[in-house]
């Protein structure tokens, strides 16, 4: 591969040591037990940490440099007011009136500790619940906008993701032409999809809301994860509980928009959004995962990454969503 410049904060944990993530639950009067469990989360740090007489609870250190202070505070008031509505989102824990605190160079937030497992897409009955709840969501979100958090663009995900890679000489060059073709195909493609809905909404929303962010147990669901929150249309909380072939994807569209129906009206011209969507993800992921490639954590959790079998395999994930894109939405069987 082409040499990769040092990108930055791509060693912003490398101080993080468990002294210090110690030393930060105590500051806030917690005692604990020495027990530290690191969780699956690569963009920030999460912890599971044992409390003396009382329930572990998670650490949650934000990656330094990526977003604001206001950005952070954002996310926790909406957090908040979710849970003041009653809905099981998992929100920062207020200590002194505060849910953002700091440690040496770290900024960091404190969670209850809520198990399950994920999601099973073929649960019809769980879908149309999960429908009901990402409404219950959208109602909320639309009261007002976000002031400090970004809105999902295709500038954001897309033309700066493409720019990003090629720029950074992640693309092999072999396969630049390819890469280059493919890319500007599928944000034409892209643009269309958009075109075609028009005027579209933008509210408040979950924002990676995807079945590894639902915690499911035999009598409740925990909704976790809230770091991505932005400005975006309804459908981007609903279309990654999408999975398999078109019939399958039609029924679960089908019951996810029956319990989503129950509380909030849903504009079906945002179905043409669906492949646009996941071509922007597929874009952004690969893009993510190269602006942190020089992360220790993320070179042993993605082996895989920046390998010429990889990048081979990414234009063409984005030359079959060339195809998708351009056909007609799926069907909601109102």
């Amino acid at each position: 591969m082409n040499k990769i410049k040092n990108l930055n904060n791509s060693l912003a944990y490398q101080d993080l040591r468990p002294d210090e993530i110690f030393d930060a639950i105590e500051s806030l009067g917690f005692r604990s037990n020495g027990r530290l469990l690191a969780l699956n989360s690569y963009e920030n740090r999460v912890y599971q940490i044992g409390v003396s007489d009382s329930e572990n609870i998670i650490i949650k250190f934000y990656r330094p440099g990526r977003w604001s202070d206001n950005a952070i505070l954002e996310e926790h008031k909406f957090s908040l007011e979710l849970a003041l509505e009653e809905m099981p989102i998992v929100p920062p824990i207020k200590i002194h009136g505060q849910t953002l605190h700091k440690k040496n160079n770290f900024r960091f937030a404190v969670f209850k500790q809520k198990s399950g497992r994920a999601p099973e897409l073929d649960d019809m009955k769980l879908l149309k619940q999960i429908g009901r709840l990402v409404a219950r969501i959208h109602m909320h979100g639309e009261i007002y906008d976000f002031s400090d958090r970004p809105t999902l663009s295709i500038k954001n995900f897309g033309n700066e993701s493409k720019k990003f890679l090629l720029e950074e000489g992640f693309i092999p060059s072999d396969l630049e032409p390819a890469y280059r073709s493919v890319c500007d195909a599928l944000l034409n493609n892209i643009q269309n999809c958009y075109g075609y809905v028009g005027d579209l909404q933008y509210l408040r929303i979950h924002g990676d809301f995807h079945p590894s962010n639902v915690l499911v147990t035999s009598d409740q669901i925990h909704i976790v994860d809230l770091d991505d929150t932005r400005m975006g249309p309804a459908i981007q909380d609903i279309w990654m509980f999408l999975s398999g072939q078109r019939d399958e994807q039609t029924g679960q569209l089908n019951e996810l928009l029956d319990g989503y129906t129950q509380f909030r009206s849903f504009n079906p011209i945002e179905l043409h959004l669906v492949e646009a969507l996941r071509s922007l993800r597929i874009m952004h992921y690969a893009a993510w995962l190269a602006r942190r490639w020089e992360d220790p954590a993320f070179k042993y959790a993605f082996p895989w990454f920046n390998t010429t079998k990889y990048w081979d395999e990414h234009v063409l994930s984005l030359r079959e969503q060339i195809a998708l894109t351009q056909e007609p939405p799926l069907n909601w069987l109102v």
